[in-house]
């Protein structure tokens, strides 16, 4: 048997449903905690989402949550977002959602669709969990045969670890060792030092993300200053950043 598929939300933001600073209703959880796990109450007033699921001003091939935009929640409804909260520096902290309850189960009965689905976790039943990102221990790829000594080439970003993450709660019994599969993240497994207390879990192998590889791709936005005429060259030196 291959490893639980576990839904976690590693840098989150609140999703609630509700319009003109009322809920519209509470949002059912749609299916067992951890595939098979700890069924849930069965209710909940707000989610937390990853934050790279919603930007504020998308790109044309951002399929995710936006204002106005509508995306599924994953086994739940189709949901619209309608309003942002900020906090005092501008920040979005809450993304406030219509839904279609027509859409019960994620899918449309007049046919329509959507091309997001995003991930969440209850914020009434989830669990605090620290997760471990590791990455390569080396940014060069023969640290070796580099120039300078191979301790040089030691990568500083080797590990990320996010103290806040929100996790489905049917993990908090199960034993140092276990492993999962975390929807959308990658392959993760329980630290030695974690209790039901203080959830650890390590990154074992990462997913790709469809998004950051067409952001990576994108051209860079065109910079002031000189430019070369036809058939001749730019004036001065690009400066150092």
């Amino acid at each position: 048997m291959g490893p639980a598929r576990v839904r976690v939300v590693l840098l989150r933001i609140g999703l609630v449903l509700g319009v003109e600073g009322g809920i519209l209703a509470k949002l059912l959880t749609p299916f067992e905690f951890g595939g098979g796990g700890v069924m849930g109450s069965g209710r909940q007033w707000m989610s937390w989402i990853e934050r790279d699921d919603f930007m504020e001003d998308p790109p044309k091939k951002f399929f995710r949550l936006g204002p106005g935009r509508e995306v599924r929640l994953r086994f739940a409804y189709f949901v619209t977002c309608v309003d942002v909260v900020k906090d005092a520096a501008g920040e979005v902290v809450e993304i406030v959602c219509d839904y279609d309850p027509a859409t019960k189960g994620g899918n449309a009965p007049d046919g329509r669709k959507v091309k997001g689905t995003i991930h969440w976790v209850s914020a009434d039943e989830g669990a605090h969990a620290d997760v471990r990102l590791y990455d390569r221990l080396f940014s060069h790829p023969t640290p070796d045969a580099a120039e300078g000594h191979f301790l040089d080439h030691l990568n500083t970003d080797s590990l990320t670890v996010i103290k806040d993450a929100w996790i489905e709660p049917s993990v908090a019994e199960d034993p140092a060792g276990s492993r999962y599969q975390f929807e959308r993240q990658g392959y993760f497994i329980a630290d030695p030092d974690s209790t039901p207390e203080a959830l650890v879990f390590n990154r074992t192998v990462t997913l790709k993300d469809t998004w950051a590889k067409v952001s990576a791709a994108a051209p860079a936005p065109k910079k002031g200053g000189d430019k070369a005429g036809k058939g001749g060259k730019a004036k001065g030196k690009a400066k150092k950043r």
